[in-house]
């Protein structure tokens, strides 16, 4: 069993896109209309890994909610460099915890993301 596509909740989708995109370097998988009012965006991070799908219907994950969201790099400078260059905000900055370096910033609804060294061993 694995985790295959963790649903981010979003007011915006083309937003939420531009920035998953644009600023993270995902790349989109698909973007097709489900309904009326509905579409299936789903992007692929860089280097792999579970999928996000940004959703807007359900009532029960409001747009930002999703706190938490790690996404492993191997080199934490780089990426924190990359993403300052891109426009990202990293308001507090590169961060130390006694299992290792990380940083924070939110999506443009406010879900939080964390991108740290990954782990070995």
């Amino acid at each position: 069993m694995r985790v295959d596509v963790v649903s981010v909740p979003v007011g915006d989708q083309d937003r939420a896109k531009k920035f998953y995109l644009d600023v993270l370097g995902f790349t989109e998988r698909a973007d097709t209309r489900i309904g009326p009012d509905m579409r299936w965006v789903m992007l692929d991070p860089p280097g792999g890994g579970a999928a996000i799908t940004l959703v807007t219907w359900f009532p029960t994950m409001p747009a930002g909610s999703l706190k938490g969201l790690v996404y492993a790099v191997d080199d934490v400078d780089r990426a924190h460099a990359e993403l300052l260059a891109r426009g990202a905000e990293i308001p507090e900055g590169m961060q130390q915890q006694p299992w290792g370096r990380f940083f924070t910033l939110d999506d443009p609804d406010g879900n939080g993301i964390v991108v740290q060294q990954a782990i070995t061993g």
